[in-house]
């Protein structure tokens, strides 16, 4: 038997493995147990080594905001962020860390925020900002300063944020769409505002405005943007604009990947084919834009380097004392899928 055989009964990697049969830190004691229990079980053969000395256990605290803009109470569910907390928690594995969570209910940030604060004086803390204002943030950095904040940046504050480059993954779309021939182009805005739709609105209608295109009033809709079945909603302002007798635009953008998979739903609920009548762009390459058929096109958001450079962040303000602050974009790249192609009948005039 070797490694990769342990692997793979394992269910881990093979980093994993040796990490596990050479007494290393990097991996719970609960998937070292199982690794061994199976090298033995099958015969593996290997000279176990001394134990490794007894550390305190290090922690770090995954703070989040619920019930505000689009983090829902269950927002682990959600997604875009079950993703990226699991790079989050692989991330603190690797470097010997402990991952904790706590949740607060914004309606009573003050009370809340100092419970945690009490708790966690000696721990770092990484935020998720997604759904939080520049007063919030600020308040929350003054009773936890060994802070990193994910997914927003307010250039402003002497806070370190990790955040995803909104306006260039919204421009990268929208030139996209332009070199496969679409001039008549809509947008699918969330109708909860954020940070990150605000950038991808700006980085979208740059693009449009380089090719001297904009999006025309009426191909603009408004939809809730955490929910990933067909909206009534967005049928009805759908079938509204139809009733109009205006043509359809020939694709369009949504702000997120729950919104493109709603508006698919939807448009194929009121007769449309994607991409044949239609294409869709989405944002945020959630695993079920992989799903959904067809499959979306999207831009990709690397949740695992913007964990990484997190981790990597927090860790250096608490084992380094350092206390620099920094503002890291992370770029975005274009996944073409089935949800796009050029229009049936070019559109020549300006929307």
């Amino acid at each position: 038997m070797k490694m990769d055989d342990i692997a793979r009964l394992a269910d881990v990697s093979k980093s994993a493995v040796s990490l596990a049969l050479n007494n290393k830190p990097g991996i719970s004691s609960e998937t070292r147990e199982k690794i061994i229990r199976i090298a033995e079980e099958n015969g593996y053969h290997f000279k176990p080594k001394p134990s490794l000395p007894e550390k305190p256990v290090k922690t770090l605290l995954f703070l989040v905001l619920t019930n505000s803009g689009i983090v829902l109470e269950n927002y682990y569910q959600q997604p875009f962020f079950r993703e990226l907390i699991h790079f989050i928690e692989e991330h603190c594995r690797l470097k010997g860390y402990s991952l904790r969570f706590s949740a607060v209910d914004v309606s009573d940030l003050e009370n809340n925020l100092q419970a945690v604060a009490e708790e966690n004086k000696d721990n770092g803390i990484i935020l998720l900002g997604t759904n939080l204002s520049r007063l919030q943030i600020e308040f929350i950095a003054r009773q936890l300063p060994k802070l990193v904040v994910l997914d927003t940046c307010y250039d402003t504050l002497p806070v370190s944020f990790v955040q995803i480059n909104n306006e260039m993954g919204a421009y990268q779309a929208g030139t996209y769409l332009y070199e496969r021939g679409h001039r008549s182009i809509g947008y699918v805005a969330s109708d909860v505002r954020i940070h990150n739709f605000d950038a991808r609105k700006r980085g979208f209608r740059l693009a449009l405005k380089d090719y001297g295109l904009a999006v025309d009033d009426s191909h603009l809709f408004h939809v809730a943007p955490t929910i990933l079945s067909s909206q009534p909603e967005m049928k009805k302002q759908l079938e509204a604009y139809i009733s109009s007798g205006k043509p359809m635009p020939t694709a369009i953008f949504c702000e997120c990947d729950y919104i493109a998979i709603s508006a698919v739903k939807t448009l194929t609920e009121l007769g449309f084919r994607i991409p044949e009548d239609i294409s869709v762009v989405g944002f945020d390459n959630i695993s079920e834009a992989r799903i959904i058929t067809p499959e979306l096109t999207t831009i990709h958001v690397d949740k695992d380097k913007i964990a990484r450079v997190a981790v990597d962040l927090i860790i250096s303000q608490l084992e380094e004392e350092n206390d620099m602050k920094v503002k890291i974009s992370i770029d975005t790249k274009f996944i073409e899928r089935l949800s796009c192609a050029a229009p049936a009948v070019a559109v020549e005039t300006q929307i």
